[in-house]
């Protein structure tokens, strides 16, 4: 994925959940151009701690995600995680049932 994909994809997000530039790049702590200019593909670099930050607010994938199946993991995890700030009970009983779901069809394919 390119900086230009990127961009387009935090914009998307971005207007999805109702944020504007100004407000968004305000929450990043940098400037409306310099974000107008990511979410453009005009810029060609981005700081790690602001594609963290962007990820974040916006639960925007990482960029070296190399397939669907670690994309949906990826997003799993990160529900997981909010999930357990509210309902840490309710976040481990999902967890338990992935792993032993997991490990049943480990044995069932032996």
């Amino acid at each position: 994925m390119n900086l230009e994909n990127l961009g387009q994809q935090i914009r998307q997000l971005r207007e999805k959940k109702g944020k504007g530039l100004n407000e968004f790049a305000k929450e990043l702590n940098v400037s409306a151009g310099y974000l107008s200019n990511l979410e453009t593909g005009k810029s060609d670099t981005i700081k790690l701690t602001i594609l963290e930050k962007i990820q974040e607010y916006l639960k925007v994938l990482p960029i070296d995600s190399t397939s669907n199946v670690s994309q949906r993991i990826n997003r799993i995890e990160q529900h997981i995680k909010d999930l357990e700030k509210k309902d840490p009970l309710y976040a481990e009983f999902l967890l338990q049932n992935v792993e032993s779901s997991i490990e049943w069809f480990k044995k069932r394919t032996k």
